[in-house]
């Protein structure tokens, strides 16, 4: 089973309050992956919070940082990743 080390992401989308992650993850065995988490940013009271739901009004948002991680996920192939 392949576990995130415990290192920043290895890239960093935000498109207003809505946020993609990407991670290099080294498993024990096998080859090294890209992951990307998606989370947003709220309000509650005076504290900012995390949620990872996504209300009808942030979705094109959603929709504009998933392509954007795609293409930079493309683009930064393993052989990059790891070289970086």
């Amino acid at each position: 089973m392949a576990t995130l080390k415990k290192n920043p992401p290895r890239h960093k989308i935000r498109l207003g309050t809505i946020h993609a992650d990407i991670w290099l993850v080294i498993p024990k065995k096998g080859h090294s992956f890209l992951t990307v988490s998606f989370s947003r940013s709220y309000k509650h009271g005076e504290q900012w919070k995390t949620g990872h739901s996504f209300q009808a009004r942030e979705l094109d948002a959603l929709m504009d940082v998933t392509l954007e991680a795609k293409e930079w996920m493309r683009q930064h192939r393993l052989s990059k990743a790891n070289a970086a």
